[in-house]
């Protein structure tokens, strides 16, 4: 009778601590408006570069370069999947929002990582093709009793932050008509939600809209570039843009999405987004007699209210490399010349640092942060770049500097106004471009006008070496007055994670090899380290819950270097993660990752040169996103050359048929033909049947090659330095 009352009262205080945490998360939740932003609480997390300014600067210094090596687990979270993680978590007294793969949401507490609540868009799984870059999502918004967040099919969706019911419910897009998709995080002020999406590879018209936060109701939509003239304009900001445009650029989408950063400006009362790549990439085919391409590659200022464009500043005019503006947004002040301005700080992918008036967008500097070699510098009168010979690849292959991938992705930087140093995860890198022979444009395909494939690398110990040693990655501290690096760290890996600065005189990063890291701002010493067991991109966060501070961060490999760069392993990636740590925490690793599955692959069907190169031209054209630099997967889609035999048995029915859509594998009989679809298998099996006799040879063998190629990639690396 004693224990069986225990058992009462206990589940009572269990009952009752579980309403409290309701009532308190309904509580603190609805505090968060444009005020409680702008206020910016050191110990929450309230927005998602913590407040308007963006600069991911935490007050919290009680973890601090005196005591951050003792820092060790406190929980980890697995989410459903174990593709990339790219949220920043939102925190708001005790209680995480954060979003992972295919858009699901999660509710934790802050203390516990216990789940609180879990919120499943059911986003069809065959749309994930659609997504360039992975089926991620950044991150969640809160506003006054709601999470806000987009979905991978694009809708944007309201939920009760207490409970995690839905509110309501807006589709952003037509995606019958059109392959759009969200992967960016919502912004919130006075009142609105804005959000842009994604989809420019494969053919969209970019816009960024408001919708009104109770409601979901649309506000107003600003469309980045024109459309058909024919039909009218939908403001004087399009007729003008119009006029830098040439041929029938419409017919192609034009691209210019808003995929990331967007920015309030309490203090200005403007809303900054960056817009994106064109559509298709290479510029003489959708604008082939010239012209700027408005507004395409530009940071635009609108009105916040109505929508209403008030300036721009284009970062790469008839942008041509994909060379996105979308990149983190950061406002700030600072003494130019003797005058206090209000800036905007940007490190896009075109390797060069902004500094712009953010009441006018007058260029005030631009400088290059990483290696470059597409523009020799910007004239300040002008505004404009002053291109290179080599920059533009109208008839001949040129090797570019930055690639594709550019030199800052949508990883975020940080700033510390202890420092005065801007963070940035760098990446350098080269692409060569080159123009198709004859562009067709695909609805639902990659539309880029240029080919994806770099030389061709049949050994795949030299594959991987070459990866790691010609793209590579650093942290760089970088002064945004001097314009000039202070301090560098090299990575061993590119496509390093986000970054978090701290008044305990740390920065905060993961890295692609799969650890989480914390520096000394002021001269990039490494203080501590822990293993994550996968490569970690997503941004970290810091809070207190009851006077403990805490550091978070999302774990998990993928993104669009992280598909297309497999950096194989013969372990399997591990569930995406929420690790969380705290001083003094529980001092416990994860569990080891699991071996990875290695099917023997069967014989090959074809030695035949030609259809061996149609087969891999067609594999960049429509899978080497999703399954890798030479069918080099990460292991989170699976790898091509470990498949079982029944896969190659029903090739056709797969890559053709579409018989796996509901996985997530649609089928191609649209653009491929049963001719086509044996070249592809040929190349995939020769390419799966090279790797199995790679892994049959002896052990010193391999490690002699090991060596070799090597030595071979880093003097190619120091070759192409010089490029």
């Amino acid at each position: 009778m004693l224990k069986l009352s225990r058992n009462i009262v206990s589940s009572a205080l269990v009952m009752a601590a579980i309403f409290h945490s309701l009532f308190a998360l309904a509580d603190s939740s609805a505090t968060v408006n444009t005020q409680t932003i702008i206020a910016n609480s050191p110990d929450n997390w309230l927005s998602y570069g913590k407040d308007y300014k963006e600069q991911r600067y935490s007050e919290l210094d009680k973890i601090n370069v005196g005591n951050v090596a003792d820092l060790s687990l406190a929980w980890s979270f697995d989410t459903d999947f174990n593709r990339g993680l790219e949220a920043t978590p939102i925190v708001i007294d005790g209680v995480l929002y954060l979003t992972g793969n295919w858009s699901v949401v999660y509710a934790l507490d802050a203390r516990s990582g216990k789940l609180l609540w879990k919120y499943d868009p059911q986003v069809p799984r065959e749309w994930g093709k659609m997504a360039c870059c992975d089926v991620v999502n950044r991150g969640v918004a809160a506003y006054e009793g709601k999470i806000i967040f987009g979905t991978l099919d694009a809708r944007l969706i309201a939920l009760d932050a207490a409970s995690g019911e839905k509110i309501w419910e807006v589709a952003t897009a037509d995606i019958t008509a059109y392959p759009y998709t969200i992967t960016g995080a919502p912004r919130v002020a006075k009142g609105k939600v804005f959000i842009g999406n994604g989809g420019a590879e494969y053919g969209v018209r970019g816009y960024v809209s408001a919708y009104d936060v109770n409601t979901g109701e649309q506000l107003w939509r600003f469309y980045t570039v024109p459309a058909n003239p024919a039909d009218g304009f939908e403001s004087e900001a399009m007729k003008a843009a119009a006029e830098t445009w040439t041929g029938k650029w419409w017919e192609f989408g034009g691209g210019g999405t808003v995929w990331d950063s967007i920015v309030y400006d309490d203090e200005l009362d403007q809303l900054y987004i960056g817009v994106g790549n064109g559509s298709p990439w290479n510029a003489k085919i959708r604008s082939p007699e010239g012209g700027d391409n408005l507004y395409l590659s530009s940071i635009v200022a609108l009105n916040p209210d109505s929508g209403e464009y008030i300036w721009h500043y284009q970062e790469t005019p008839a942008e041509s490399w994909d060379y996105t503006a979308t990149q983190h947004i950061m406002l700030a002040d600072m003494d130019v010349k003797g005058e206090q301005r209000k800036v905007i700080w940007h490190a896009p992918k075109n390797g060069f640092f902004f500094v712009l008036d953010r009441e006018n967008g007058k260029l005030l500097s631009a400088e290059p942060y990483a290696d470059v070699n597409w523009a020799s510098h910007y004239d300040l009168e002008t505004g404009r770049p002053v291109e290179t010979e080599n920059a533009r690849y109208l008839s001949d292959p040129q090797l570019v500097r930055p690639s594709s991938m550019g030199a800052h992705n949508w990883q975020a930087m940080a700033y510390s106004p202890q420092t005065g140093l801007v963070y940035i995860p760098v990446i350098n890198s080269l692409f060569e471009y080159k123009a198709v022979d004859e562009y067709l444009h695909q609805w639902g395909q990659w539309n880029l006008g240029v080919y994806m494939q770099q030389q061709s690398v049949a050994d795949p110990i030299l594959a991987q070496l070459l990866t790691s040693k010609i793209t590579q990655g650093s942290l760089l501290a970088w002064d945004p007055v001097t314009q000039q690096a202070a301090w560098q760290v090299p990575h061993k890996l590119t496509w390093n994670g986000g970054l978090l600065a701290t008044a305990g005189g740390l920065v905060f990063q993961g890295s692609a090899e799969g650890q989480v890291l914390a520096f000394r701002a002021d001269n990039g010493e490494k203080l501590w380290s822990f293993e994550a067991n996968t490569g970690v991109m997503a941004p970290p966060v810091t809070y207190t819950v009851d006077g403990e501070q805490y550091v978070t961060i999302l774990a998990g490999w993928g993104g669009a270097f992280g598909l297309i760069a497999g950096l194989e392993k013969e372990v399997s990636p591990p569930p995406s993660r929420v690790l969380t740590f705290k001083l003094g925490g529980t001092g416990a690793a994860l569990p080891a990752n699991p071996l990875k599955q290695m099917h023997e692959p069967p014989a090959r069907i074809s030695e035949d040169k030609a259809i061996l190169e149609k087969g891999r031209t067609l594999y960049y054209a429509y899978c080497s996103a999703c399954h890798g630099t030479e069918v080099i997967s990460n292991g989170a889609i699976p790898d091509l050359r470990h498949l079982p035999t029944a896969f190659h048995d029903n090739f056709n029915a797969i890559v053709l048929d579409g018989v796996m859509k509901k996985a997530g594998m649609v089928g191609f009989s649209e653009v491929l033909n049963e001719e086509e679809a044996f070249a592809l298998h040929a190349y995939i099996l020769e390419q799966a049947n090279v790797d199995k006799e790679s892994r049959e040879q002896s052990d010193w063998w391999r490690a002699l090659k090991t060596w070799f190629y090597s030595v071979v990639a880093k003097l190619l690396g120091i070759v192409m330095s010089f490029s």
